[in-house]
């Protein structure tokens, strides 16, 4: 196999296992952030952002367990603002 052939194989064969995240970030106010602490879209009322999207920083591992801990407190806060 010449060195083309290995390049057009690894480039065929090749994947990512990157996890997008900070899209929506997280933080005290619109210049630094989409969301604030409550997961609320700043600016839009009723509108929430539940996944990785709100991580201010990336991990330095998978962003399942962190994520699945997200929509836990999420749902934890939603209720409680029913209750209100």
């Amino acid at each position: 196999m010449g060195e083309d052939e290995i390049l057009n194989d690894f480039r065929e064969r090749a994947t990512t296992v990157y996890h997008p995240c900070g899209t929506c970030r997280m933080g005290p106010d619109i210049q630094s952030a989409v969301v604030n602490s409550d997961l609320q879209v700043i600016g839009i009322e009723g509108f929430r952002v539940v996944d990785a999207s709100i991580f201010p920083n990336i991990t330095s591992a998978n962003t399942t367990a962190l994520t699945i801990m997200v929509a836990h407190e999420a749902a934890l806060r939603i209720l409680n603002s029913l209750e209100a």
